[in-house]
């Protein structure tokens, strides 16, 4: 068994995994407000508490840990955007000490939620059987992970893949990154409602979602947006698949749940972009795990990064 711990700027999250993937003992806390990281770290400690409590946590080899970044995996700390509390907060080793406490001594990883997805979609997923692969999540920001010879490559910080950081628009608008031109200022949730807005379109729901709403019925503005976001999505994983020869392209996230109004631009600016030969092939499909992405990867990136430990089977 895997101990799974899913920490996001809304919801932490634990399960104890099975060797093929199914979960028992799924439990979840709301993330805390406020500005106290021990506070925040109190509902981490709930959950493993009742993880605990469960007949199967003695057989627990390892844990795995996914979490909102940017994350440090090579210290084990984390400094949420979206978790304020938490600054360079030392998350590894106090899940450690809280495994411990409850008598389970467990070698433990950390990663990004964006690797924890890809290591997800490549266990048991849209990426499954494939040796190099891109997964993506599209939301609120943009992220990403990299498989690479069949193996997980997280990077030495834990951050390899994060291909939201990718400048696409050389003579772009600033990313909150402090680059310009990136992928996330073009392409995330946030920056398709923004371009919408500021060319007009004033539909009732002001997110992607209603962006994508519109889109559907033909709003011209919306459709512009979409293939705008489209087009830097494409430069980028054409990008990404040169350097590194993949052949599949994984989007998850809460725009990809927009189907074909991201995927058909995606595809068809990919045309333009993937022109070599061993890049035309590169497919581009939604990813399949959904909200169970982030337990899963978790495991899945314990097994893949824990060198000694068995491997999972599905």
């Amino acid at each position: 068994m895997t101990v799974a711990l899913d920490i996001g700027g809304t919801k932490v999250a634990g399960a104890l995994v099975h060797p093929d993937g199914t979960m028992t003992a799924t439990t979840r806390r709301p993330t805390p407000r406020g500005p106290d990281g021990d506070t925040v770290f109190a509902a981490v400690a709930e959950v493993v508490a009742e993880l605990a409590r469960d007949p199967l946590w003695a057989t627990a080899v390892r844990c795995g840990i996914g979490s909102a970044g940017p994350v440090d995996a090579s210290r084990g700390t984390v400094a949420p955007v979206n978790i304020g509390a938490w600054r360079g907060f030392p998350v590894r080793a106090r899940v450690e000490a809280e495994l411990a406490r409850h008598g389970a001594r467990l070698p433990t990883v950390l990663v990004g939620d964006g690797v924890a997805m890809t290591a997800a979609e490549h266990w048991l997923g849209a990426a499954r059987g494939h040796a190099n692969a891109l997964c993506m999540v599209v939301s609120t920001g943009v992220g990403g992970g990299l498989i690479l010879d069949n193996r997980l490559h997280a990077g030495p910080t834990g951050n390899a893949g994060h291909i939201g950081h990718i400048s696409v628009a050389f003579d772009g608008e600033p990313c909150a990154c402090g680059g310009r031109g990136c992928v996330e200022s073009l392409a995330s949730g946030t920056a398709i409602a923004r371009w919408a807005q500021a060319r007009g379109w004033t539909g009732p729901d002001p997110t992607a979602a209603g962006v994508a709403a519109s889109a559907e019925a033909g709003d011209p503005v919306a459709l512009a947006a979409f293939d705008r976001a489209g087009r830097a999505l494409a430069a980028a994983i054409a990008a990404a698949a040169t350097l590194v020869e993949s052949d599949i392209a994984v989007i998850g996230g809460g725009v990809a749940a927009s189907g074909d109004t991201l995927f058909a631009p995606i595809r068809r600016h990919l045309a333009a972009y993937a022109t070599l030969s061993f890049v035309r092939d590169l497919r581009v499909v939604p990813a399949v795990l959904g909200t169970h992405a982030g337990l899963i990867g978790a495991a899945a990136a314990a097994v893949m990064l824990l060198p000694g430990q068995p491997a999972a089977t599905a």
